[in-house]
């Protein structure tokens, strides 16, 4: 297989939106088709950048306060679906899935929520992150397909990668990336670790229920 993937379809979810429109627009001129979710899809729209909505690739709407928008097997069979795998292509095709070749997330705030004052533990459990961290490992873990984006800083690597390749990545790029992505959610699940073990690492007594 060639080492390099051309990036056709990405998918973008960030809470940090720095730098996000001027990344969106490089994927853009590149040729990717831009799939968002929620506050993401909102500011790309704004800024006439075309999007396609999520629930337009699952068929359903996000939900339950936004905790459930991309858990859904047309995201994750993108994700992790293997496209030298006739069978893998095969259940693609059978199921209307499409490939996914970049996925942009950059996880919900937990540490920072944490690390102010008076935050409430119904604040900082609202925080902890399910999906992204779940697009991420699927796509950290199919890096021989997929370019997975997890920090700002990384944007211009990417975008310049995809210049000097006519819209694709190169297999090296995706595997620094992939390094990283491992990173930043091992950080995160820790951080989460740590402040629960604070809390609630005790026994509960007798009359907790």
């Amino acid at each position: 297989m060639s080492q390099t993937i051309p990036i056709q379809t990405a998918l973008l979810s960030v809470s940090d939106k720095t730098d996000l429109i001027p990344f969106a627009r490089r994927l853009d001129a590149n040729g990717a088709r831009i799939i968002s979710t929620g506050g993401t899809a909102r500011a790309l729209i704004e800024a006439d950048i075309p999007v396609t909505p999520i629930d337009t690739i699952t068929g359903f709407p996000e939900m339950m306060d936004g905790r459930v928008k991309t858990l859904h097997p047309k995201v994750h069979g993108g994700l992790l679906a293997l496209r030298d795998n006739p069978e893998h292509v095969a259940a693609m095709q059978q199921h209307g899935i499409t490939p996914i070749d970049l996925v942009c997330v950059n996880l919900y705030p937990f540490e920072q929520t944490i690390a102010r004052e008076g935050v409430t533990e119904a604040e900082a459990v609202e925080q902890i992150d399910i999906g992204g961290p779940c697009m991420i490992r699927a796509a950290a873990k199919n890096h021989r397909f997929v370019t997975v984006v997890t920090d700002p800083r990384q944007y211009d690597m990417v975008s310049n990668d995809m210049d000097a390749h006519g819209g694709a990545t190169s297999l090296g790029v995706r595997k620094h990336l992939a390094a990283a992505a491992f990173t930043r959610t091992a950080a995160y699940d820790s951080a989460i670790s740590a402040w629960m073990t604070a809390r609630f690492a005790s026994p509960p007594s007798s009359t907790e229920s």
